[in-house]
């Protein structure tokens, strides 16, 4: 068995949205799981951020796919019902609601547990289900901004600096998989499920651990180093004759490399350079030194001097000459799906390990509401009919295809 198909048999019913619990699901679904990820007529608000593939949007098909779609209205009683019906087949439910919102719907955990002993119920929030914030929306922005992220992420003297990814959101669903992952662990020796309860802000914060250590240690709050480390040195990017490389070389061995195929051995042992502490609290002159030394040559030359000296470097690399890279390729991370309506659509798929490559039948994110009808019919087919079941009251215009 691969990773690919670990999960096989595992039914996720997946409440989430725009990213951190999209992440989490479309990873159970990269692993095998069945996931239906239940949508509102309008469809999962992601669905309209630009660019567009043909119709669809990309950032849409690039956490969805693999999933089946099914919409449901769940202010409406019969649909409700519905999904309360699907929640007793699961075996592991996704939500990203506002606290207590699930609740209302008749789809809190302690209704859906009542159904279901054997689920794994796991809310994706904001700031989690406790505490004075537990209320309040979050978006990764905002998210950077109150966990100290935005802080330190700028070039000195900076205007605030927001990393245009959303970090937060993508690192919350990975919390959130290893979570489901653990107590789907924990259910097969217990045949019991349980509530799990991932946020952002506690994710964020996760990032962050050998930072905030730091600040407990010394009650020093971290200023804003650009790309700099603040516990090691050289570690930036450098200027060289025609742009910027990232260097590491702090270690006492590479920072005497560096300073022998810079031309400048004796500068190793001179007392402001001569040791890490005395390089972090010099860190001003030490750049400017180097920068100096490293303008005779262009990032590309350096990058293949440095390495052939064993030396961690980088240049400092756009989106396109990231996906056009050798190891880009052979890691195979662009995956090319086959979309009902936009065609092949190219996406950076997750890397799971050895053997996780995805079949080539994999699906495509789908289409708003194209799995209704299917795991309707599913669904009827393990209940028997012994009175009118809701889904006889769905309207037509929550069909598949609409």
């Amino acid at each position: 068995m691969t990773i690919s198909s670990a999960l096989k048999g595992i039914k996720v019913l997946d409440f989430t949205q725009i990213a951190a619990g999209p992440t989490c699901s479309q990873m159970l679904a990269d692993m095998g799981a069945d996931v239906i990820k239940i949508e509102s007529e309008s469809g999962d608000p992601c669905r309209a951020f630009p660019p567009y593939v043909g119709k669809e949007s990309s950032f849409f098909l690039a956490l969805n796919s693999g999933k089946r779609s099914v919409v449901l209205d769940l202010k409406q009683q019969a649909h409700a019902e519905l999904a309360r019906k699907l929640a007793s087949d699961s075996d592991v439910l996704l939500e990203s609601f506002r606290p207590g919102v699930m609740a209302r719907l008749g789809l809190g955990h302690e209704a859906v547990s009542a159904l279901n002993p054997r689920i794994v119920y796991c809310s994706i929030s904001g700031f989690g289900q406790s505490g004075p914030w537990r209320d309040l929306p979050g978006v990764d922005g905002v998210l950077q901004a109150l966990t100290g992220l935005m802080s330190i992420g700028s070039a000195p003297q900076g205007a605030p600096t927001k990393l245009p990814v959303p970090l937060v959101d993508i690192v919350t669903g990975h919390m959130a998989t290893i979570a489901v992952l653990a107590a789907l662990n924990q259910r097969a020796c217990t045949e019991v499920g349980q509530r799990l309860d991932v946020d952002m802000f506690s994710s964020a914060v996760a990032l962050q651990q050998s930072a905030f250590a730091s600040y407990f240690a010394t009650q020093e709050v971290p200023s804003s180093l650009g790309s700099a480390a603040p516990y090691s040195a050289p570690n930036e990017a450098l200027r060289c004759a025609d742009g910027w490389i990232m260097l590491a070389a702090y270690q006492p061995e590479r920072w005497r490399t560096l300073c022998r195929v810079l031309g400048a051995p004796e500068m190793a042992d001179l007392p402001q350079f001569s040791t890490l502490d005395a390089r972090l609290t010099n860190r001003l002159e030490l750049v400017e030194r180097l920068e100096s030394l490293m303008q005779s040559k262009p990032a590309a030359e350096w990058e293949v001097i440095f390495r052939e000296a064993d030396l961690i470097c980088g240049q400092i690399l756009d989106y396109a000459q990231v996906a056009s890279s050798p190891q880009f390729e052979a890691l195979g991370l662009k995956e090319l799906v086959d979309h009902p309506a936009s065609g092949p659509v190219a996406v950076a798929r997750f890397n799971l390990g050895s053997g996780s490559r995805p079949t080539p039948t994999r699906r495509a994110a789908p289409r708003l509401g194209e799995h209704t009808d299917a795991v309707i019919s599913e669904l009827l087919a393990r209940f028997e009919r012994t009175e009118p079941q809701p889904s006889e009251t769905l309207d037509h215009e929550y069909q598949a295809g609409s």
